[in-house]
């Protein structure tokens, strides 16, 4: 009994996916389509780019510097600058408080998946 209430929690436990630098984008992007096809809206949603996430993702997002955190939904592909993980919406980066830093540490955990999604 022990053995099985262990393996179903390390299986729904959130995964460290990884740690690096968070940067965000906005204005310059808004409404045109994330590579998911939905239309960018920068400071309507909680929505981040990610290199291989499969879209719908939701991932917790926390300053490692801060401890603040967000939950954000991939819906598209990036960031493409060398050592950064994960580019937030202005809404995402607004709510950990790095907008005026542009970029901050990280880590980046798996914690759920939207279901009109079909790739996670």
């Amino acid at each position: 009994m022990f053995s099985a209430w262990l393996l179903l929690s390390l299986a729904c436990a959130p995964k460290v996916v990884e740690h690096g630098k968070a940067s965000w984008y906005g204005p310059g992007f808004r409404g045109n389509p994330t590579a998911s096809g939905e239309p960018f809206r920068p400071g309507l949603r909680r929505t981040a780019a990610h290199k291989t996430l499969p879209f719908g993702t939701v991932v917790k997002v926390t300053r490692t510097d801060t401890g603040r955190s967000v939950r954000v939904v991939i819906n598209d592909r990036g960031p493409y600058t060398p050592g950064r993980v994960i580019d937030l919406s202005k809404k995402a980066a607004r709510r950990i408080d790095m907008i005026d830093d542009g970029v901050a540490p990280v880590e980046v955990k798996v914690v759920g998946c939207r279901r009109r999604y079909d790739g996670c």
